[in-house]
């Protein structure tokens, strides 16, 4: 049975699933390659670098893609949300931030406004700005993120904000995920971790290897390597990564770090350039338990969707 949803009608897409436009990971061959199969795929535009969007756009291909900021850096580069909409893309998608400034120059330029939120608060205030689509993002989620989790956020979003159609995102891995976003009233999924472990994304080798071999229960939300990395998160949003040898020294003692930062940074450069990631983030969430391979991305949307369908149908069968 086709999974047609309010979500496939208003992007003209032909399965319920967006990839998560994770910060360079998801360059424009891992969302052309979702855009294909049918999908939607987000390049990246995380921290800005303009040249790399550029560049990711061109690695798309003629495929519709769109592209998703996060907010609250946007505010300090607003110009790169017009170069973006000079690419017409099919949506662009703000997280962790006021995205009320932006929607008017998003819909002016023939775009959808997708908003990420994370409390069913947040949830009405986007819908009042303009939302055409909000995504209702669980704690489960790899990445930054809030407190609530995905179950209950879901279902509230979506009788907060109705008719505007609600995604879940945090912890779908799988059809059974889709197969659930549905049932609780959301019109598709945005998934991030899963495509994180695909081919085309642009994560290391070794990490995708980390991110299949992993649990949920191996995971982790810290402030540690925004930290380091110099990246001022606004509360309440923490990344969650999988558990290693840095976060095991430096979780909860981040206070400890301010002493000898730049040393600690120097050091951590170092391991990202070397692979190492004993020392290195590697940002997946809950659902690593549901990624035990690397393939391409096109299969995980067709797999996905397959899965959830045969859920759907099984799920009919207690129904008395």
């Amino acid at each position: 049975m086709p999974l047609s949803t309010p979500l496939t009608a208003l992007l003209g897409i032909e399965h319920p699933v967006i990839s998560a436009p994770m910060a360079g990971v998801a360059g424009g061959a891992l969302a052309g390659a979702v855009s294909q199969a049918g999908g939607l795929g987000l390049i990246g535009g995380g921290y800005i670098d303009d040249a790399w969007i550029e560049r990711e756009w061109s690695a798309a291909g003629n495929a519709r893609v769109g592209i998703g900021f996060i907010t609250w850096r946007l505010d300090g580069a607003p110009a790169a949300l017009d170069a973006a909409l000079a690419h017409r893309p099919a949506a662009v998608m703000l997280s962790f931030g006021d995205p009320a400034p932006y929607i008017p120059r998003i819909h002016a330029a023939g775009a959808l406004a997708i908003c990420q939120v994370q409390t069913v608060e947040a949830a009405r205030q986007a819908a009042d700005a303009g939302a055409d689509l909000i995504v209702a993002q669980g704690a489960d989620a790899g990445g930054h993120g809030a407190s609530r989790g995905t179950f209950a956020l879901v279902p509230a979003a979506v009788d907060a904000v109705a008719p505007v159609p609600v995604i879940a995102a945090g912890g779908v891995g799988d059809g059974r995920g889709l197969a659930a976003a549905l049932a609780m009233g959301a019109a598709g999924v945005l998934v991030g971790s899963r495509f994180y472990a695909s081919v085309e994304a642009q994560a290391r080798d070794g990490a995708k290897a980390r991110a299949a071999a992993a649990s949920g229960d191996h995971t982790v939300q810290s402030g540690v390597f925004d930290r380091v990395r110099g990246f001022d998160w606004p509360a309440p949003f923490r990344l969650r990564t999988l558990r290693n040898r840095f976060t095991d020294r430096w979780h909860g003692r981040e206070a400890g770090m301010d002493g000898s930062l730049d040393a600690i940074r120097a050091d951590y450069g170092r391991a990202v350039d070397a692979g190492d990631l004993d020392e290195a983030a590697v940002v997946v969430g809950e659902a690593a338990d549901l990624i035990r391979d690397v393939p391409p991305a096109g299969d995980l949307v067709r797999q996905m969707v397959a899965e959830a369908e045969a859920a759907l149908r099984s799920g009919t069968q207690f129904i008395v």
